[in-house]
C-alpha cells in the first residue's frame, strides 16, 4: 500500500479503523510505549487509541501505536526475585563459553566467546 503523508493523517479512523496521524504530528495526551515507559507508566491493559504511520518508498509504512496517557497506570516495582535472576542473567552473559572465564563484559552474541579466544581462533597461522 503506498501512501502519501497526507493519507495519513485520518483522526476520525474511517480509513485504517483507528485515528491516524502522521509521523511524530500526534496529539496531547497520546504516548507510544516506550514514552509511557520514560515516564514511568505503562499501558495497563488499555487497547491501542490511535496509531501514528510514516510513510515509505518500497515498503509498508512505518506504523507507531499510541495509548492514553490518562488511562496508563503505573509500572509495577521489581521484586527481589526478579532483581537476582536479572542479576543472574546478566553474569551468565559474561562468562567465556570457551574459556569459562569472566570477561568482564557481555560476550558479544555474533562471535559467541570473548574477543581473546575469538582472536586466537582467528588468526592467520604464520
Amino acid at each position: 500500500m503506498r501512501l502519501s503523508l497526507a493519507d495519513c493523517f485520518d483522526p476520525t479512523g474511517e480509513r485504517f479503523g483507528l485515528p491516524t496521524y502522521p509521523w511524530k504530528l500526534a496529539p496531547d495526551g497520546y504516548a507510544t510505549r516506550r514514552q509511557l515507559r520514560a515516564r514511568g507508566l505503562r499501558p495497563g491493559g488499555q487497547d491501542v487509541a490511535a496509531q501514528l504511520l510514516r510513510p515509505r518508498r518500497r515498503r509498508e509504512p512505518l506504523t507507531a501505536h499510541l495509548y492514553r496517557i490518562d488511562q496508563a497506570k503505573p509500572v509495577r516495582p521489581m521484586t527481589a526475585g526478579k532483581r537476582a535472576a536479572l542479576a543472574k542473567a546478566l553474569a551468565a552473559r559474561r562468562v567465556c563459553p570457551a574459556c569459562r572465564t569472566d570477561a568482564g563484559y557481555c560476550i558479544p552474541r555474533s562471535l559467541g566467546m570473548c574477543v581473546p579466544c575469538n582472536d586466537t581462533t582467528t588468526s592467520p597461522a604464520a
